[in-house]
């Protein structure tokens, strides 16, 4: 066994979900969200670079070489899969390992509402996962495809950079490309998805326009298409679509948007209260008339406040601080936790203080 996958084994064994290598420090995990030091000493540059090329093939050390960074997958059989990132920093080489579990989660262990399910039973449209680095997003998404692959038959196509989730056909067809061995870029992807008879495409990333306009021209033409940004709500990733398309055209994108997106996800990582692992807290917009005048009437500003006054169980929706105070007031998180993800801090203060009132007076 590589000296590497020593380390990752130790990442396993403490439920941990990065390793971090870094030339001039020791071997760190992140250990629910905190970055612990293992006992080992500060890696020399040379150590690092050992460790590293024991797992890369040697066309990766010349790419690695060539650009400075590297994206990979390694994978120790009957263990994990791991995404890394290789780069070169001030004092050396430094690396950094995503654990991603053999098995697939499902929603239901993720503890992720039912309007999640309802939205991967959509026959077309656009749905966006969001949240910042680290999120859960590629989990949420892993899920998301696993209920599709368990519960319909359907072509389901993924675009990522790299594969992270393995899914094998259950009831579906599922063909996992990867950007860069598979195909050039996301675009060229996308374009070559709409000629394969897909009923879901999965983008690992709209991260540019022609990404975004090829997303929304294969949401139009009767595909399902589940993406991802980096944006901490749903208003802003609804403005992150319409700002990747040129002023001229943005009318029209807002137009069809209003029209193609079926819901919108974003989320943040909370530790649990009981210290073992975290879960996610959602923020869940869902297409609707009033959703669709904000989007159409560039209003999206709005649709934080028409979450607070409008979520409830009937509609599926909900805001991120209602989701926090939920999870605060059934004792999963603490509420020094809630705080720091909520959107409105002070107002979910008050309501935690009112749920604590009632909690004295009973």
């Amino acid at each position: 066994m590589a000296w590497l996958d020593s380390f990752l084994q130790v990442v396993i064994d403490q439920r941990g979900s990065d390793l971090h290598l870094h030339a001039g420090k020791p071997p760190i995990v992140r250990l629910d969200g905190e970055l612990v030091p293992l006992p080992y000493r500060q890696l020399t540059d040379a150590e690092a670079r050992r460790f590293l090329y024991q797992v890369i093939t040697p066309d990766q050390r010349d790419q690695l070489a060539r650009d400075q960074q590297l994206d990979f997958i390694h994978i120790i059989p009957g263990l994990a899969r791991f995404r890394a990132n290789a780069f070169v920093q001030q004092e050396g080489m430094s690396a950094v390992f995503r654990v991603i579990p053999n098995r697939l989660p499902t929603l239901e262990e993720l503890m992720l509402p039912r309007s999640i399910r309802r939205l991967t039973e959509m026959q077309n449209g656009l749905v966006l996962i969001t949240g910042p680095t680290g999120s859960g997003k590629t989990t949420t998404l892993a899920a998301m495809l696993h209920q599709i692959n368990a519960s319909s038959q359907r072509h389901v196509i993924t675009l990522e950079d790299p594969v992270e989730f393995v899914h094998r056909p259950l009831q579906s067809v599922v063909t996992q490309r990867e950007v860069g061995r598979d195909v050039a870029t996301f675009s060229e992807g996308l374009r070559s998805a709409l000629r394969e008879s897909p009923d879901v495409l999965m983008v690992g990333e709209l991260r540019d326009e022609e990404t975004v306009s090829l997303a929304l021209q294969a949401a139009e033409t009767g595909v399902l298409v589940l993406g991802t940004l980096h944006t901490n709500s749903a208003s802003k990733a609804i403005d992150r679509v319409i700002d990747a398309v040129p002023p001229a055209n943005r009318e029209q994108a807002r137009s069809v948007l209003s029209v193609l997106l079926r819901g919108v996800v974003a989320q943040y990582l909370c530790k649990r209260s009981s210290g073992e692992g975290r879960l996610a807290a959602l923020e869940v917009l869902l297409n609707s008339f009033a959703v669709a005048n904000m989007i159409r009437e560039g209003k999206t500003h709005q649709i934080e406040g028409y979450l607070q006054s409008g979520s409830n169980e009937v509609t599926g929706m909900q805001s991120m601080d209602q989701c926090l105070w939920r999870y605060v007031r059934d004792g999963l998180i603490d509420p020094d936790e809630a705080l720091r993800a909520a959107n409105n801090p002070e107002q979910l203060r008050l309501r935690m203080d009112q749920l604590d009132q009632l909690d004295q007076e009973t």
